[in-house]
């Protein structure tokens, strides 16, 4: 069986954008899954936690986050109530994540890390 490369974002992050051109110009298929249409698939988030870690995977640095009430942000304590949070607003999720077909996870874009990634 062959996994394909799967992309979780947001169609109008331009960080997704980013990725999903590198993506298209190295010639590698992948699937896209946006969250912000779709919802995050049950079960993807404690696995992706679990692969990067909770704190990583939830962007504090985002517009989403800074909009959000302070009620909510600070219910963001530990990995299950981050969870909560980022199931409820999707959008604080760190884009893109990637699971890639060897069964990495990874979150965020840089060029210089997928091309190691896509020639292991």
């Amino acid at each position: 069986m062959t996994r394909t490369i799967t992309l979780y974002g947001i169609s109008n992050c331009d960080t997704v954008k980013k990725a999903r051109s590198w993506l298209t110009e190295q010639g590698l298929a992948y699937d896209f899954h946006d969250f912000k249409k779709q919802g995050v698939p049950a079960g993807r988030l404690p696995a992706w936690m679990a692969a990067v870690g909770w704190e990583k995977l939830l962007n504090r640095q985002g517009t989403t986050w800074r909009k959000l009430d302070e009620a909510v942000k600070a219910r963001a304590q530990d990995a299950a109530s981050a969870a909560a949070v980022m199931a409820e607003h999707p959008s604080v999720i760190k884009r893109p994540v990637v699971e890639w077909p060897q069964g990495r996870v990874t979150v965020g874009f840089k060029a210089e890390d997928w091309q190691a990634l896509t020639q292991a």
